[in-house]
Order: structure tokens, then C-alpha cells, then sequence
């Protein structure tokens, strides 16, 4: 019922995967395990799957049961049977896998960028573009006088600097909660794409950033998350390039904005798959906001964030038909053509 979105997934995964030991091999470079906090890859993934399936059964016993222990294990079993059956952990399994291997190597290559790219750049075409879409102004400035720098660079920071743990989150949510299977197929085949088409470009237009290439627009900046993110990266790639750190990652790399492509397929997610309205204008502000600030600490160029868009909308296009969806209404709105035996196609 899922073979496209199988094949998809799968493929992703595969061919990033091939891209970073082949640029490993040929740069003489050991492949780096960036998130390596909760141990080893061997252990880190069983732990991301048992995290899930508890994720889901213990509130939800607690919750039923009243806290009380004689009524658990009936709930606890319950749920399992109806909601953990063979469709919900091979999607939940090979949507961890898939994304854990298609996010590592990203993280890989794009610190292979300078040694397989060299030091050309594009921050100065990317940078008059900017001016010249601002009528000769620099967008920086235009948001630091609308915005401040005061109190509201540290709520700019906060949304920004959200996205860290929001990526996972989501994930597990569609992929342990989603009532149809297709949707947690959607948004992870979604994600995935998404992620390898952002380390395309990378490579298409290497770029550092006009917060790295034009920091004197952003002095006047306070101190934030999103300042001690940038100076870490900063130090980060020094370490990597000039110092020959190992086991290390450098992580600067401006065109498109994953940032502005994840929040929007994020975005586009709860709307096309959730009825609830608050949610939608949760999820689409943080978008907004997000994009406003990228743009506000000198994280990305204007053509960053739209090209982000573009990355979105394709990805989202793109693992909803692998995942069996219909579009209605020109693209504004879709409807499941398959689903789990417990969910009938019209419920949806």
C-alpha cells in the first residue's frame, strides 16, 4: 500500500548515505555523528524508537487510569493492540531510521562543503540582491529600526532558536499520532527530501551568511541564543578548517534557509492534516516569525529564505503524492487515497 513512499524514503536515505562515505572516502575525512549526546548510533536508535512507543503509552495510561495501578496494564495493553500493530512500527521505525541517516549525512556533507567547494563564495551577489530588492537598503537594518534591539531580539531568538527541538518533535508526532498511516509517511518522506534538497544547494551556491560575511550590520545586536549559536558555529568552523579538529562539524552554509523550509513544511502539515484551527495559527506564525528572523541576526539572504519556500512546497508536494495523497481545490487543500484498515478513506 506504501511502496511509493518506501521507495522514497528508502532511496533518500540511501543516497545520502552514499554521498557522504564516497566525499568521506575521497577527502580522507572519518564521518562524524554531530548529535552524539545520548551515546553511540548503535544505541541512539533503539532508544529514539522505545522513547516513541513510551511517548505515546504512558501518558495516555496515566491519564485513563487515574493513577491507579490495577487498572495499567489493561489500558497500557489496549493501546498497544490497537495502535502499535505492524503498520504503526514499521512506519515509525523506518521513518526514525530514514531520517536519522538522511540528518547525519547531512550534517556531513554540509561540513564537507569547504574542502570539496573551495573558498568561493557568493555572500556578495546574494548580498546586492538583497539591496537592491530593499530600493538600496540593507534588510538588517530596515528590521532592527521596525523591531528594536532590545526586548524583542530576544523573542526573535527564542522562535528561532525553537526549531531545534521542534524537527524531532514533529516527526514523532505524525509518525506515533497520526490516525491515517499515510500522514506520518507524508511528513517524513517530506522531511527527508527536504533536508537532502537543502544540502543540494548548498553545493549549487555555497554561501556563509551575511551575519558571518557582513557581521558589522548586526553589532548592535544584544546578546542572545541566536548570538552564542553563531559565534559557537563560528568557532566551530575555524576549528574544523584552520585547526583540523577532530571529531568536530562545521555547520556554516547560507543558501536556502532549512530553517524557513522545515517551519513551512511544518506549517503546511497541520494545516492539511489537522482540523484545529488554533494550530494552524500557531504553526503558521512561527513560520512568519521565524523567516522575520533569520533575516533580523543575519542568519540568511532574502534568496536563502525563498529559495527555503521553494524547497518546502516540493517536498511537501512531492512526499504527499509518494504517500498517496490527492490535492483538491488547485493544491489548497488533500484527501488520503489510502489509509489503515481502522480509518476508511472517507473519514478523512
Amino acid at each position: 500500500m506504501y511502496r511509493p513512499a518506501y521507495a522514497l524514503l528508502v532511496g533518500v536515505a540511501a543516497t545520502m548515505g552514499a554521498l557522504a562515505v564516497t566525499a568521506a572516502l575521497v577527502l580522507d575525512r572519518p564521518l562524524v555523528d554531530p548529535e552524539g549526546f545520548l551515546g553511540p548510533s548503535w544505541l541512539r536508535l533503539p532508544l529514539l524508537i522505545l522513547g516513541a512507543f513510551l511517548l505515546d503509552i504512558l501518558p495516555r495510561t496515566l491519564w485513563y487510569s487515574r493513577m491507579k495501578p490495577a487498572l495499567m496494564p489493561d489500558i497500557a495493553r489496549e493501546r498497544i493492540r490497537e495502535h502499535w500493530d505492524r503498520e504503526r512500527i514499521t512506519l515509525v521505525v523506518l521513518g526514525l531510521v530514514s531520517f536519522y541517516i538522511t540528518y547525519v549525512c547531512y550534517r556531513n556533507l554540509k561540513s564537507f562543503l569547504p574542502f570539496i567547494m573551495g573558498e568561493d563564495k557568493y555572500d556578495r551577489e546574494l548580498h546586492l540582491i538583497d539591496r537592491a530588492l530593499m530600493f538600496g537598503h540593507e534588510p538588517a537594518t530596515i528590521l532592527h529600526t521596525i523591531f528594536g534591539t532590545g526586548f524583542s531580539a530576544h523573542i526573535l531568538s527564542t522562535i528561532y532558536l525553537w526549531f531545534l527541538p521542534l524537527v524531532p518533535l514533529a516527526l514523532a508526532a505524525w509518525l506515533v499520532w497520526s490516525r491515517n498511516i499515510t500522514f506520518g509517511y507524508w511528513f517524513a518522506t517530506s522531511q527527508c527530501l527536504a533536508w537532502s534538497l537543502g544540502t543540494a544547494s548548498y553545493y549549487a551556491l555555497p554561501t556563509l551568511g551575511p551575519g558571518f560575511q557582513y557581521s558589522y550590520l548586526y553589532a548592535d545586536l544584544p546578546d542572545t541564543g541566536s548570538s552564542a549559536l553563531m559565534e559557537s558555529l563560528f568557532y566551530g568552523r575555524k576549528g574544523v578548517i584552520r585547526d583540523g579538529a577532530e571529531g568536530a562539524v562545521q555547520s556554516v552554509a547560507g543558501f536556502a534557509s532549512l530553517h524557513v523550509a522545515i517551519t513551512l513544511l511544518v506549517a503546511l502539515m497541520v494545516q492539511y492534516t489537522l482540523r484545529n484551527k488554533v494550530l494552524h495559527i500557531v504553526f503558521w506564525t512561527n513560520f512568519a516569525i521565524t523567516v522575520v528572523a533569520t533575516l533580523y541576526f543575519g542568519w540568511h539572504y532574502i534568496a536563502d529564505d525563498l529559495a527555503g519556500v521553494v524547497i518546502a512546497l516540493f517536498s511537501f508536494w512531492l512526499g504527499g503524492l509518494a504517500s498517496g495523497q490527492k490535492f483538491d481545490r488547485r493544491g489548497l487543500s488533500s484527501h488520503p487515497t489510502s489509509t489503515t484498515s481502522q480509518v476508511p478513506v472517507d473519514a478523512d
